[in-house]
């Protein structure tokens, strides 16, 4: 595994280093195909933040903790992680079981607020992948939807999470 630890208003040294490498390496005995983490360790005022992105086997494991101490940021952050890792390794066993998700299909139409404008772009590869990774690749990036590329149909979708806690799929109409 590749372990990254970057710095934002903060020098990152050597013991520090390798204080946020320790706590993150124990994570290669749960998955043994983590290629990378990203550990980026930042400081603002008296918040002090710890963020880390685990890229496994074409997943992404996010998690980020803010204390007032950066050795706590890492040590909290680690334990979202370990929180975020044992689901994923749970749902994988279950969706190996066959346990299967229904997804209901939607559509939604959003147009931005007059005077609104767009202030970040992000680009990133689509891998193609299921509606069922990709609901689990949008949870454990704790975030309220994924744009995926449909393994079977080969188009670009959305899934979300509903007001009610089940999940929504977008599909294109050709």
């Amino acid at each position: 595994m590749n372990i990254l630890v970057n710095g934002r208003h903060l020098e990152v040294t050597p013991a520090l280093k390798s204080y946020a490498e320790e706590k993150i390496k124990k994570f290669e005995r749960y998955l043994s195909d983590i290629t990378e983490a990203i550990i980026t360790l930042s400081v603002e005022k008296y918040r002090h933040k710890a963020e880390v992105l685990l890229k496994a086997n074409g997943m992404l494991i996010q998690a980020e903790s803010v204390t007032g101490e950066i050795y706590s940021a890492i040590d909290e952050v680690a334990e979202k992680l370990d929180r975020q890792v044992k689901k994923y390794k749970e749902k994988l066993v279950s969706h190996r079981k066959g346990s299967v998700r229904n997804t209901e299909g939607a559509q939604e139409t959003s147009s931005l607020p007059e005077g609104a404008s767009i202030i970040k772009n992000k680009r990133f590869e689509l891998k193609p992948m299921s509606s069922d990774e990709a609901s689990l690749q949008m949870e454990l990036l704790n975030k309220s939807f994924f744009v995926f590329t449909n393994d079977s149909s080969g188009d670009i979708n959305v899934i979300y999470r509903r007001h009610d806690g089940n999940f929504g799929l977008i599909e294109p109409v050709k």
